[in-house]
């Protein structure tokens, strides 16, 4: 019985495609489709439009589904099952308490003020709002509140006193909190014996960076920094933060974005390089207690995203099985996409563009429906973010597939427990416990990889594989253990492209296939 994608909503009843084919439709709900005669709509190259008197018509493309895919579904269902039960047995429950906004990005539970920024608590006198959070709709809020939290007690959990982490607010909120930051400055100013004013701010030096394993990401410690304008060591860099927050404030109550180069280019003869006002940046983000985006400066696009998923972004429906055979570029503007839908049944997350690109041309999403997105090698904040919220938001699994050498599993730890730049916010751009597929040491041997295709490794890859090895997220899991040592010890490595020795579509139509009919992901 063939199934069409519209049918398949996330959090309804699971559409089950059938061992023969199923049809591909425009994923539409009634308040995207429209009344007119939709003569401007284009047909694809493959799918020539039928028109009619009055109307515009365009085929329905048919798509056979791979003859193992019954096995591969069954694999990956599986894997989810096994991940919602692990998740399930570590979960912390707030329960019925009361989840509150306060000051700074802290939160209200109960009679408990915490402050996400500093790790502390303090009494309810603190809080400057008392709106009820939807947490509902804020599936990232309630997962740190649910991190932070000890579930016997229902209050801050003293293990994780003095991390540092922000939350997603709202633009009121954030413009807010540089209001109260420029109010705090002029008091210090007009002060009976005045010494100028100081920032105080949260430290993101290496030393103050924190590998939790019960979050299972890097966070920033509890140690915090000040910058004094009338230090002269210190002057350029407090002028630097009171010109950042001034252009945010103004980007804020325009409710426009902009790029981070746009914001280096509003005064250059001050920031002199663009590293500095990105480092400042990311500084008033942890003073406010917010996210990056939240203060509407992003880095442009930078990844990917094809097959099986739909959504609506800044009120246009995108279908992403209908971008063409490059996909969809993910937005920095992660917060106006909504209604999320999918039928997949796992996430494909490719390092390398090139073999995206070999994906989306053969259709892989649909002979083993699943959505694929590379970041084309280090992963940006918005591709991170859009990948925890897939993971978050429709609950599948989500597969590696990465170079075999130290760098590829270094961008695994990225997307899986962040980076030490944006610790502060890992929280909303880490995505735990994805599945490493390949290209893994040991399937260099296991698939016959020819000699010339492997790659000895330098004294740099060799000394980087022996420092992961040490690694927290590495250590916890004895089969990345077991793989990572096959490369340091053969001192061998090679790169996705290498198996196209055996053929171009060699990983779509046998590595892939393969890997996920035996289910061999660690």
């Amino acid at each position: 019985m063939p199934v069409t994608s519209s049918s398949a909503r996330r959090g309804s009843k699971r559409a089950q495609p059938s061992s023969t084919s199923f049809k591909i439709s425009k994923i539409r709900s009634d308040e995207h489709d429209s009344d007119d005669d939709n003569d401007d709509v284009k047909p694809s190259a493959s799918s020539p439009k039928k028109r009619t008197k009055g109307s515009a018509e365009i085929n329905k493309k048919v798509f056979t589904i791979a003859s193992d895919a019954d096995a591969v579904l069954a694999a990956c269902r599986k894997l989810r099952k096994s991940m919602m039960k692990s998740n399930a047995a570590v979960k912390r429950t707030i329960g019925k308490t009361d989840i509150k906004s306060t000051s700074k990005g802290s939160i209200k539970i109960g009679n408990d003020v915490i402050n996400l920024s500093s790790g502390s608590s303090s009494s309810e006198e603190d809080a400057y709002d008392d709106d009820t959070i939807n947490t509902a709709s804020s599936t990232t809020l309630t997962r740190r509140v649910e991190d932070l939290v000890d579930s016997s007690t229902g209050k801050a959990n003293p293990k994780f006193e003095g991390v540092v982490e922000v939350i997603n607010m709202d633009t009121s909120k954030v413009m807010d909190g540089i209001e109260r930051i420029a109010v705090n400055i002029a008091s210090q100013i007009l002060a009976v014996r005045s010494k100028g004013f100081q920032f105080e701010v949260p430290s993101r030096s290496a030393g103050n960076q924190i590998y939790v394993p019960e979050l299972e990401r890097i966070v920033l410690g509890k140690k915090k920094g000040t910058r004094t304008f009338l230090n002269v060591k210190e002057c350029r860099k407090t002028t630097i933060t009171t010109r950042v927050m001034q252009l945010l404030h103004q980007v804020l109550s325009k409710e426009i974005h902009i790029t981070k180069r746009d914001l280096f280019y509003t005064d250059v003869k001050l920031f002199v390089d663009q590293s500095e006002s990105d480092g400042v940046l990311d500084d008033v983000a942890t003073m406010i207690g917010c996210t990056r985006s939240n203060l509407h400066v992003v880095a442009s696009d930078k990844g990917l995203v094809v097959g099986r998923i739909n959504f609506v972004e800044d009120g246009d429906f995108i279908d992403c099985t209908r971008m063409g055979v490059g996909g969809k570029a993910i937005p920095p503007y992660i917060d106006k996409i909504t209604d999320i839908q999918s039928d997949a049944e796992f996430v494909l997350l490719v390092e390398k563009e090139a073999a995206y690109m070999r994906m989306a041309e053969d259709r892989f999403y649909h002979k083993y429906p699943c959505i694929i997105i590379t970041a084309k090698g280090q992963p940006d904040v918005a591709t991170r973010m859009f990948l925890s919220r897939l993971k978050s938001e429709l609950k599948i699994p989500i597969l590696g597939l990465v170079d075999s050498d130290p760098y590829g599993l270094k961008i695994l730890s990225v997307y899986m427990s962040g980076s030490k730049n944006m610790s502060y916010d890992s929280a909303s751009l880490t995505t735990p416990d994805i599945k490493w597929l390949g290209l893994r040491p040991s399937d260099l041997d296991r698939y016959d990889l020819p000699e010339q295709c492997r790659l000895k490794m330098t004294e740099s890859d060799i000394k980087t594989g022996k420092e992961m090895l040490k690694e927290d997220f590495i250590m916890q899991n004895p089969a990345w253990m077991k793989e990572l040592q096959i490369m340091v010890k053969t001192k061998t490595k090679a790169e996705i492209q290498a198996l196209s020795s055996f053929g171009f579509q060699y990983i779509t139509e046998v590595y892939l296939p393969r890997k996920l009919r035996e289910g061999d992901w660690l």
